[in-house]
């Protein structure tokens, strides 16, 4: 096969895979749009459209963080929802569960427990447009306003819509059976938060508390005047692919390649000197050894993540020691490159091994009787010869190292831009709804992936010809069939050119 034929394989067969994927994506964008729901009855989930929406006489735009009533005194932008707090200490005192709200203390702010929801409508903003918090209809416009954004913010997650009691209050702490919203509250200088505790100051969310709620979400918002909302018309078809491709954060792809890169380089090495370490070793040890180097292969990656964050952490003595020489291992880049190559050095080991295993003992012992060392015999014979199955060997780590998600998390976290990988990319941004972004990273990992396993497989086959021979009655039958003339020497010359792939000293 020639090098302009092996392009046009890969070339066909990766249009194939684009041509899938691009009849996979508009049927997952066909069953958002079902998911929907009537244009009176939002529904959550509705962003995946990513389309300007009017629910309930509610306009809300494309982004979901802005929001227009056609009549109404006051408009919403900078809408965000909080889908978990903190209940850790702010410096030096416990101050109950809270939301960070932003560097300015005037928001509006919802806070649901499931069973109820509390509304803080600051006295500055009642004054700025001119109504009560108390009044029916500001309360309705309210209502309205956080129903429709946060449906389109929710994710699948629980919604604000279905919260069947809420309370209204300007005033900075409310107090509902027992627990004291608090809201605006400056907690650190310049930061804004909202919080809630007992009112004996004790943790809510504690199940030891007699008064103990379940906080789901938080959700803020500004109002601003009608004329300050701009609500963008969303793109669609070629216009929005662009626009998502040039929004499109590609940093999990570079922190990717460069730790499958340099995770795979010590992983042939380390696999390679592996196998033939245990080749060379007491049977028994030999046992042990092997059960040590596959381990990781056995084990859940979880699992694996965790053994190595007690091994690395910054608590052991060896996490201690690269935190002293100012080079802080778990949670850094370096920390993935670990987690790939724990996972996936077992494939390369344990097919290395078997390939060496698989080579005949008495062309070994052939090399040694003409006076081979060892480091020759290993380079010159044996990666030759097993070049095949180490070819495959590589590709299958590679592909593990590519795909490692469980260590990953555990050993270096979610950081973007330096530990967030495409797996873990997949699954938070599947997780806070962004399901474009999940998709398409997904059909990147794929089509990546199909192209270097095809690339290193047709390039190993035209490597390994020589192994590729048949037996002369065989080849002499082949010749017959096809009608080829029998020309005297011929098929003992081909075999001779097969074997020139042999050291000249082993050729037969």
């Amino acid at each position: 096969m020639g090098v302009s034929d092996c392009i046009r394989r890969i070339g066909g067969m990766a249009l194939v895979v684009m041509l899938i994927a691009s009849m996979v994506m508009p049927c997952l964008a066909f069953a958002t749009d079902n998911d929907l729901g009537s244009v009176d009855e939002p529904t959550a989930g509705a962003s995946g459209t990513g389309e300007q929406q009017t629910t309930n006489g509610v306009t809300v735009s494309s982004e979901g963080d802005s929001a227009l009533i056609s009549g109404c005194s006051f408009g919403i932008s900078d809408f965000y929802r909080a889908q978990a707090g903190s209940n850790k200490a702010i410096g030096d005192r416990y101050w109950g569960y809270n939301y960070y709200i932003g560097t300015e203390p005037d928001n509006l702010a919802v806070i649901s427990t499931g069973a109820y929801a509390v509304v803080y409508v600051p006295k500055a903003t009642q004054e700025a447009f001119g109504f009560l918090y108390d009044s029916h209809n500001a309360q309705d416009y309210l209502k309205r306003y956080f129903i429709a954004l946060d449906d389109v913010n929710a994710k699948g997650s629980s919604r604000l819509a279905n919260v069947p009691k809420w309370y209204f209050t300007q005033e900075q702490s409310y107090e509902v059976d027992g627990v004291v919203f608090n809201f605006g509250q400056e907690l650190a200088e310049g930061r804004y938060y909202a919080y809630v505790i007992g009112t004996d100051g004790s943790d809510v969310t504690s199940k030891a508390n007699s008064d103990r709620i379940k906080l789901e979400f938080a959700d803020f918002a500004r109002a601003v005047p009608p004329s300050d909302v701009n609500i963008v018309q969303a793109t669609t078809g070629l216009a929005w692919l662009g626009n998502f491709l040039a929004t499109m954060d590609y940093s999990p792809l570079w922190v990717t390649l460069r730790t499958t890169l340099v995770a795979i380089i010590f992983i042939f090495v380390l696999g390679l000197a592996a196998a033939y370490f245990t080749m060379r070793i007491s049977p028994r040890a030999q046992s042990i050894f092997d059960a040590i180097f596959t381990i990781p292969m056995v084990l859940p990656p979880t699992v694996c993540g965790f053994l190595l964050l007690l091994a690395f952490g910054r608590s052991t003595p060896v996490g201690q020691w690269f935190i002293d020489v100012g080079f802080p291992l778990v949670f850094s880049w370096q920390a993935t490159v670990i987690a790939a190559v724990v996972v996936a050095f077992p494939l390369m080991y344990r097919s290395s091994r078997g390939a060496f295993e698989n080579l005949d003992p008495n062309m070994l012992d052939a090399a040694r009787t003409l006076g081979w060392s060892n480091l020759r015999i290993f380079f010159k014979l044996m990666l030759p010869l097993a070049w095949s199955s180490i070819a495959a060997a590589t590709v299958l780590a590679y592909a593990r190292a590519l795909g490692e998600f469980g260590a990953t998390l555990f050993l270096a976290g979610n950081y973007a831009g330096v530990t967030r990988t495409i797996p873990i990319a997949i699954y938070f941004e599947w997780m806070n709804g962004n399901t474009d972004i999940a998709i398409f990273w997904t059909i990147v990992i794929i089509i990546f992936s199909f192209i270097v396993i095809m690339f290193i497989n047709l390039w190993s086959s035209r490597t390994t010809k020589y192994r590729r021979r048949q037996n002369p009655k065989k080849k002499r039958d082949a010749l017959h069939d096809t009608g080829a003339p029998q020309m005297e020497g011929g098929l003992e010359s081909a075999i001779a050119t097969e074997d020139a792939g042999l050291p000249e000293e082993l050729r037969p």
